[in-house]
């Protein structure tokens, strides 16, 4: 039985919805901020995918430090939007960005600890 990963579940999920909420978007003519929220989103999730085959433990903290950036993008795109009154709102992404960073931080600390 393999071992829960709740980071690549996270992210897995949380592309999902900016999927559909980047088609919402998209359907209300909103196309720059939901093409760039759709990259930055669903990077998340590749690129914590990709850090589970990572070389070292120096090449697996790297990877997340990028995936914190773009965690940092998409809640900035998602900012935006929430700030802006021409946008639909998406509170629960914000949330689900918010816990995705808070995992991301600890498993950073955690393994640069280690090293």
């Amino acid at each position: 039985m393999e071992k829960r990963n709740e980071i690549l579940e996270l992210s897995f999920e949380f592309a999902l919805q900016i999927i559909s909420y980047s088609e919402l978007l998209e359907e209300n003519r909103k196309y720059v901020i939901a093409r760039q929220l759709l990259k930055t989103g669903t990077s998340i999730g590749a690129n914590i995918r990709e850090a589970q085959n990572a070389e070292s433990s120096q090449d697996f903290i790297h990877k997340l430090k990028i995936v914190a950036k773009e965690a940092d993008e998409t809640k900035f795109w998602l900012l935006l939007c929430k700030k802006s009154s021409s946008y639909s709102t998406a509170n629960y992404l914000n949330t689900s960005i918010i816990s995705i960073k808070k995992l991301l931080n600890s498993k950073i600390t955690t393994m640069k600890n280690k090293n």
